[in-house]
């Protein structure tokens, strides 16, 4: 059953259709050839917790597990802000597909539930390491999930991930769009009731902008938070042509040069910059990397680069069937609460964009900029290195590293620190994003900035089970991820392992004893290599030879006292 709905797209009529379809907001225009159809879900991977992560990937997964195999062209993403299912077929096959979809998600298939873990599991070792950007500008929490494994696959329970897609995957909180010139027959999106949920406010792990971390040698990226317009979309291209220009076609120095416009939510999209380059020319391509930023900062942009980029834009327009083209992006639009253009209000906005609204973009790309160098620091270029360290250190119960004298494990009442020559690394238990659990009683504590202390008992002085019990208790119940046992072998050793408790006194004063009798041997030595010397020295002709040997045999006695003296303070 369909019904109209008053609606934002009523600028629309006359080039896309829009209905409900069993609650959910529908968009609809025909093109030729197969039907491409869409179902938006206003959820995503910004929406869990990092103890919870994965868990919007798995409803994914498990909803379209019972389609098995099949030459249907379908699919699923889970972004940031959104979960999409998408399938291109006849209108038999689409109908059938949707329906399959919102049945799977009515009554989700849980006994697969250990399996999908373990393939998102393989899936995420297969993309290799994530991207870290996200990490920094927003910590350990909302859009910077993406920059973490999916440590719910670990953890999450049939119930948690059924409440999960009862109360996320509803009629409300969807948008459908079909390339047709009408809805199919035949249609079952029967789906729990709920509410539209709105794009989670983004955090803010820096605070100093624009600031640069350091990367992998071979990538300089940067990016950007801008209020979405026309205006931000193309300045992204000119971005993009400008880097292009300067890095591959004179410079020579790259070979991929571009730059992006993403949507993060109604408001807000990402600008995201990108450059490779070979280490041998990593400092050439950071310098003219931030040349053509401080240029655009400083307003120097031509009125021939705004009229390449709005030509460009233009031409999307020149598209067949460029409502069909266009349904996803109104379809997400809808779904966000972002305003949507007609295609006469963008091509009037393009037309009247101005180098000097350029010029704005520019400067708020500034503002709020993050850069990725590899090699030496952006401090020259104006840019703050993003916090290192944590603060401020916590009180409580010092553990001294059996690796590195300097460094000391603090666990105290409010939370654990890592003091370090450079600064503290501090997580606080009620700040604490997830924390992974070990069988052996390692434990990694994240907070929600993005900053880690791992605690391996096997690292640190007098880390006892009492110790990790005082950790576990105070942290909170749902950041806890339990991860199974590692093999022995995995478990790390300090360099030089200490002896057992009872015979630690014995052993130290052991050392003490070796590092008296050679330090006494090497003091001796030097006295009498500094007394024949001088006498030496006083003769009419002095035996350098003998001198020289004395000295020769007081470096071991020296070096080997040194040596000891480390090693006791070890002990």
């Amino acid at each position: 059953m369909t019904t109209e709905i008053a609606n934002p797209v009523a600028k629309l009529a006359g080039l896309v259709g829009h209905t409900t379809t069993q609650g959910i907001p529908t968009l609809y225009t025909p093109k030729q050839g197969e039907i491409t159809a869409g179902l938006f879900f206003r959820v995503g991977r910004a929406d869990e917790t990092l103890a919870t992560a994965g868990i919007t990937h798995l409803v994914e997964h498990l909803a379209l597990h019972r389609l098995g195999l099949s030459d249907l062209h379908y699919n699923g993403a889970t972004a940031n802000a959104y979960t999409l299912f998408h399938v291109t077929g006849s209108e038999d096959e689409v109908v059938a597909y949707l329906n399959s979809v919102c049945a799977a998600l009515r009554d989700l298939p849980l006994d697969r539930l250990e399996t999908e873990k373990e393939i998102l599991r393989t899936e995420a070792a297969g993309r290799g390491p994530n991207h870290q950007m996200p990490l920094w500008r927003y910590g350990a929490q909302g859009y910077g999930l993406s920059s973490y494994s999916e440590l719910g696959t670990w953890r999450l329970t049939p119930d948690e991930v059924r409440h999960w897609a009862q109360t996320r995957f509803t009629r409300d909180n969807a948008v459908l769009w079909i390339t047709s010139d009408s809805v199919p027959e035949g249609l079952d999106l029967t789906l729990p009731a709920g509410t539209r949920i709105p794009a989670p406010a983004a955090s803010n792990a820096l605070p100093v902008t624009p600031a640069y971390i350091h990367g992998d040698d071979g990538h300089v990226v940067f990016n950007a938070v801008l209020r979405r317009s026309t205006a931000g979309a193309v300045f992204a291209d000119v971005l993009g042509r400008a880097l292009f220009q300067d890095l591959r076609q004179e410079g020579g120095y790259s070979y991929s040069a571009e730059a992006d416009y993403t949507p993060r939510d109604a408001d807000f999209a990402t600008l995201t910059a990108y450059a490779d380059a070979l280490p041998k020319k990593q400092d050439a391509v950071v310098g003219g990397f931030v040349d053509v930023l401080a240029r655009l900062r400083a307003g120097r942009i031509e009125q021939a680069e705004l009229d390449s980029a709005r030509t460009k834009a233009l031409k999307m327009y020149d598209t067949p069937e460029l409502a069909a083209v266009s349904l996803p992006s109104y379809a997400l639009s809808l779904l966000l609460g972002h305003p949507i253009l007609s295609p006469d209000e963008h091509r009037a906005e393009l037309r009247a964009l101005t180098v000097e609204d350029l010029r704005e973009v520019a400067r708020e790309m500034w503002s709020t900029g993050l850069l990725q160098v590899p090699g030496r620091g952006a401090d020259w270029a104006g840019f703050f290195l993003a916090p290192q360290y944590s603060t401020h250190a916590l009180t409580g119960t010092r553990h001294r590293s059996l690796e590195d004298e300097r460094v000391t494990l603090t666990i105290g009442a409010e939370g654990v620190s890592l003091t370090t020559p450079r600064g503290p690394v501090t997580v606080r238990y009620d700040a604490c994003a997830a924390m992974t659990a070990r069988p052996d009683g390692a434990r990694t504590l994240t907070g929600y900035d993005g900053f880690s202390v791992t605690i391996e008992p096997t690292l640190y002085k007098s880390v006892t089970p009492e110790r990790i019990a005082a950790v576990d208790a105070a942290v909170p119940p749902a950041a806890v991820v339990r991860m199974p046992q590692r093999d022995p072998s995995r478990i790390p050793r300090p360099e030089a392992p200490t002896s057992a408790p009872r015979s630690q006194g014995k052993t130290h004063w052991g050392w003490t004893l070796a590092l008296w009798l050679v330090g006494s041997v090497a003091a001796v030595w030097g006295l009498l290599s500094v007394l024949v010397t001088l006498d030496e020295a006083g003769a009419a002709h002095p035996d350098s030879a003998a001198v020289i040997g004395l000295w020769v045999m007081e470096l071991p006695c020296l070096f080997l006292t040194w040596r000891l003296y480390r090693r006791r303070r070890r002990g």
